[in-house]
């Protein structure tokens, strides 16, 4: 009976749903921004978005936000500064049926409400950059975006709060134009998102693991 229980519970964690596979960002405390130097690119922001993934143990659910603004500033070919500026109630589920719209909309209208983004009262969430540098991958230090090319830090600010977050990321120059790609996993936690979060509660849980991916698209 034990070896079945054991199997049993063996097979229950395997069909759980994880976050996505993924680099993990570094997180710490929030770094000094300093003002870049060179020529602005302005965020295309009908070209670029800010995907998530989010998982329980049951599945998971894919949305994105769009953004505001934003813009980055590029000397030669170095990105020396920058920000991005999210619209929080822009928030959509993209994986429910359009058909089933209760669903989908009681999913979003709750992590749009306060237990989650709050974005009555932070309708924006912010990402200055505050160091890009090249990537080159080597013995120890291999990340799982294929072709990542440079590393970005920077400040993410959501619901007030500021940590610094450090990922790999895709980044050319062609033409006159900047596009950027980046996929990467953070702990929703850090930044005040605790509901459900605790592991005891079992088939109410929510992974504190979230999957963010930038796609930017800028130009002059």
């Amino acid at each position: 009976m034990k070896y079945i229980l054991s199997i049993m519970l063996i097979t229950l964690l395997a069909a759980c749903e994880q976050a996505p596979k993924a680099d993990k960002a570094t997180i710490t405390e929030a770094h000094p921004v300093k003002e870049g130097k060179g020529s602005p690119y302005l965020v295309d922001t009908a070209n670029s978005e800010l995907r998530w993934i989010g998982t329980k143990p049951t599945g998971k659910h894919t949305g994105r936000f769009t953004l505001q603004e934003g813009k980055l500033l590029v000397k030669d070919t170095a990105i020396t500064g920058g920000n991005i500026i999210i619209r929080m109630n822009s928030l959509e589920n993209i994986d429910l049926s359009k058909s089933d719209t209760s669903l989908k909309r009681k999913l979003e209208d709750e992590l749009k409400g306060p237990l989650f983004f709050d974005v009555v009262n932070f309708p924006v969430a912010t990402f200055e950059i505050t160091n890009v540098s090249d990537f080159t991958p080597s013995v120890g230090n291999e990340v799982l975006m294929k072709n990542a090319n440079y590393t970005v830090q920077g400040n993410l600010t959501i619901k007030n709060i500021t940590k610094n977050i450090s990922f790999p990321a895709i980044i050319r120059f062609e033409n006159g134009t900047i596009t950027a790609m980046a996929n990467f996993n953070i702990d929703r936690t850090l930044w005040g998102m605790t509901y459900r979060a605790d592991k005891s509660m079992q088939d109410k849980l929510i992974n504190s693991a979230v999957n963010l991916e930038f796609r930017i698209t800028a130009a002059k």
